[in-house]
């Protein structure tokens, strides 16, 4: 194979990474809603599952956790806040916009058939862990 042909190739793999980190980024900044107070971005979230229930982990940069709401319905958790976009100056002009602001509503199905209680959340370092317990009546 020639040398032309093999970095051709290289070059046509790099250009398929580069459009899956794009839409993986597409995808963590997906816009919901045209409404002014519609949410516009989704923060993205693990689940982990242990033998008492669930902990799952929000990634909250930039949002303060008085602002932080959290809803559990029907086995369905909800996290909604508001994260102001900040300018370090009030005389900065701004270049490049990739940190997500606004509005968010991230809201998660947790499937299974137990019944599930929010048992803890504690806000640190712009994560977000919320714990749910399995209840025990039924």
């Amino acid at each position: 194979m020639s040398s032309q042909r093999r970095y051709g190739w290289m070059w046509l793999q790099a250009l398929d990474l580069a459009d899956e980190a794009e839409r993986l980024q597409r995808q963590f900044l997906r816009y919901l809603g045209p409404s002014a107070g519609a949410a516009n971005w989704e923060p993205p979230a693990d689940i982990h599952e242990t033998p008492d229930g669930l902990v799952v982990l929000f990634a909250l940069p930039g949002v303060a956790a008085e602002d932080i709401q959290l809803r559990l319905e029907r086995g369905e958790l909800t996290v909604s806040a508001m994260r102001p976009l900040r300018s370090p100056r009030r005389d900065a002009l701004l270049r490049q916009l990739e940190i997500p602001h606004g509005r968010f509503v991230r809201r998660l199905s947790l499937a299974g058939g137990a019944r599930l209680e929010l048992t803890e959340s504690r806000y640190q370092d712009g994560c977000l862990q919320v714990t749910l317990s399995r209840s025990n009546s039924r």
